[in-house]
């Protein structure tokens, strides 16, 4: 059985590839509001969100960075800026 932690880091690995190869084809779309959908932004997001303590703030943004990697891969570069700054946001709570 695999540990979750393990399909986690697979799975972010494997976004970050695909954010790093879309990241380029995406500038064009970048909206000023919020956190921009890229490469750079989904690592220091997942970085931070990966720092938290577990708890329901940290699987909150958890969820929030899923739904922008989805958003990133059907071209909702909006809705991808939206989710991943509620991530950043829940990152930084206190």
């Amino acid at each position: 059985m695999e540990h979750p932690m393990i399909k986690t880091l697979i799975a972010a690995t494997t976004m970050a590839a695909v954010v790093y190869a879309v990241a380029p084809a995406q500038a064009a779309h970048r909206h000023h509001v919020g956190v921009g959908c890229s490469g750079a932004n989904f690592g220091k997001t997942e970085a931070a969100v990966e720092a938290m303590a577990d708890n329901e703030v940290k699987f909150a943004a958890e969820k929030e960075v899923s739904l922008a990697q989805d958003a990133m891969l059907n071209n909702k570069w909006g809705a991808c800026g939206e989710h991943l700054g509620k991530a950043a946001e829940a990152s930084m709570a206190k």
